[in-house]
């Protein structure tokens, strides 16, 4: 049986009750500083901030629920304070950004949705979000400047751009890229999806973030709950730079997630779960084993993101 993906049935995101809203998003003005404290975060602030005095990057790679926990506006802080030079993500995280930019509102309530089928059948957000990708295929250009151009062109449908990732990092010169498994995002299931224009879009992507990544000697970089798209990009790109002859061995990495991985350093076998959680060798130790430092950080992101901005900000005063 051959799946005519022209039947499918798609339906207007403006009926959809959103769990995300610009009304509730976090706000960096009104910062209350929570007791979480772990002296190696104070290690990375000042390798950050070191790295960002000698010109070096800091590349940022996030998960999906940076965007999902209202972080927007923080993120868009860190870039425009000059903090963060890269910014990166899975598909999802471009996904809830576009949905913010447009209408105000993202994330729906999938465990109902995806009882009759109707999980992700957003017809605006497919629809929209696949023309921009191959329209930008089609001049040569990467997934997260695809979206750039797509906002620019229709500025006036998309009346939240203010809290857009993608659109406020790109317009301030910041590298916005997307690494796309397929089948993992809701647009591929829409009927126009073009996997041809989304693997060439996501490929322009990748070699520009090997870029970045290839001169990250004495620069730092941060995953924020990517536990497989962030962590496997990172040593792909890593392996790409040193066999180009890159320098890329003094370098710090920092992984936040809400997994509790103990003592990171040490030895796991196959017997233990933790071997398999990539992030622990792709970006902890292994990228650091002939120089550098790497740390693993067990933390919520709306208490890591907002907590590193404010110490930041704090060595500026």
């Amino acid at each position: 049986m051959k799946i005519d993906f022209g039947k499918i049935k798609t339906y207007s995101i403006k009926d959809r009750k959103n769990l995300v809203t610009y009304d509730n998003l976090k706000d960096p003005e009104k910062y209350i500083p929570d007791p979480w404290e772990n002296p190696d975060f104070d290690l990375l602030i000042d390798k950050i901030t070191e790295a960002r005095k000698k010109k070096r990057p800091v590349i940022m790679f996030m998960g999906a629920h940076v965007i999902k926990n209202g972080l927007s506006k923080y993120i868009i802080s860190l870039v425009n304070k000059g903090y963060v030079t890269h910014l990166a993500g899975n598909g999802a995280t471009s996904i809830h950004d576009f949905e913010l930019a447009l209408i105000g509102g993202t994330s729906e309530d999938v465990p109902t949705a995806i009882k009759d089928g109707s999980f992700g059948m957003w017809e605006e957000t497919g629809r929209m979000m696949n023309e921009a990708i191959q329209q930008g295929a089609k001049k040569g250009l990467g997934y997260g400047q695809s979206l750039y151009r797509y906002v620019q062109e229709n500025e006036e449908r998309f009346l939240y751009k203010d809290i857009c990732v993608f659109y406020q990092a790109q317009k301030a010169g910041i590298p916005v890229t997307y690494h796309v498994t397929i089948g993992t995002d809701i647009i591929h299931q829409h009927p126009i999806a073009d996997f041809g224009a989304i693997g060439k879009a996501t490929g322009e992507d990748f070699k520009l973030f090997c870029e970045s990544v290839a001169d990250l000697d004495n620069g730092v970089f941060l995953n924020f709950g990517s536990a497989v798209t962030g962590a496997e990009v990172f040593l792909k790109a890593l392996s790409i730079s040193r066999n180009l002859g890159y320098p890329t061995y003094r370098i710090t990495t920092a992984n936040f997630d809400l997994i509790d991985l103990g003592d990171y350093r040490s030895r796991v076998g196959y017997d233990n779960p933790h071997y398999y959680y990539r992030p622990r060798k792709n970006i902890v130790t292994r990228p650091v084993s002939d120089g550098g430092t790497g740390w693993h950080f067990c933390v919520d992101h709306n208490i890591s993101i907002p907590k590193m901005y404010h110490a930041l900000t704090a060595r500026e005063k």
